[in-house]
């Protein structure tokens, strides 16, 4: 059920992005419980002059490998269950494909359950 939305600067390989989806995919399976087959994630490459960011917001250093990173999910996890996701998915990125834990933004959006159509014009978690 989480919708991720991945935004970097275009130039990186094919097997850059797919480490990029597999980290995070790998840690919303790991902490947030999510099934194997729930993926569905959006990168997008954007040139310098579309990839605006503060290099240096809240004493940290980012470099042009900035990974900014919007999940929308369920709201029914707690705090602990959300930093234990953002610690997941810098500590995944920085094994493979080594992106430093300073470009690793991660914003997490929650929604009701009844925002969801999976497909067919159904609210598949409406109750």
């Amino acid at each position: 059920m989480p919708l991720t939305r991945i935004a970097l600067r275009a130039g990186k390989p094919a097997q850059y992005r797919k480490a990029l989806t597999q980290g995070i995919h790998d840690a919303l399976r790991e902490v947030f419980k999510v099934p194997e087959d729930d993926q569905f994630m959006i990168v997008s490459e954007l040139d310098a002059d579309n990839f605006v960011f503060g290099r240096h917001y809240m004493g940290i250093e980012r470099s042009d490998d900035l990974v900014i990173i919007q999940i929308a999910a369920n709201n029914t996890r707690g705090q602990d269950q959300k930093k234990a996701l953002y610690a997941q998915i810098a500590e995944n990125l920085a094994r493979d494909p080594g992106v430093r834990k300073e470009d690793v933004f991660v914003n997490l959006v929650t929604v009701a359950r009844e925002d969801w159509s999976f497909g067919n014009g159904m609210a598949q978690y409406a109750t």
